[in-house]
C-alpha cells in the first residue's frame, strides 16, 4: 500500500488563487496513483495520496523564510 505525501505552498500560482483548486487536488491524486501503477504496478485503490498546502512563513529555504530568501535572489539578479 503505497502512501505518498505531496507538500505545496500555499501560495498564488494564478491569478485570484490563493491555493490549489479542489480540481487540481484531483488530477494530482489521480496524476500520482497513474505513475504508480505505471511505473510499479501498484493499484490505484491501493494508492493514499495526501496533499498538505504549507503557508509560505512556514517554510524556508537557504537558512531564511522564504520571502526573505526569494527577496535575496531578487536582489541579486536585478543588480
Amino acid at each position: 500500500m503505497p502512501i505518498v505525501q505531496i507538500h505545496i505552498t500555499r501560495e498564488e500560482t494564478e491569478p485570484g488563487a490563493g491555493s490549489a483548486t479542489a480540481e487540481q487536488k484531483a488530477a494530482l491524486i489521480h496524476g500520482v496513483s497513474k505513475l504508480l501503477l505505471d511505473v510499479l504496478g501498484k493499484p490505484m485503490e491501493s494508492t493514499f495520496v495526501v496533499i498538505d498546502e504549507v503557508e509560505t512563513e512556514n517554510w524556508g529555504w537557504g537558512g531564511l523564510p522564504v520571502e526573505q530568501f526569494r527577496a535575496r535572489q531578487r536582489s541579486r539578479h536585478s543588480g
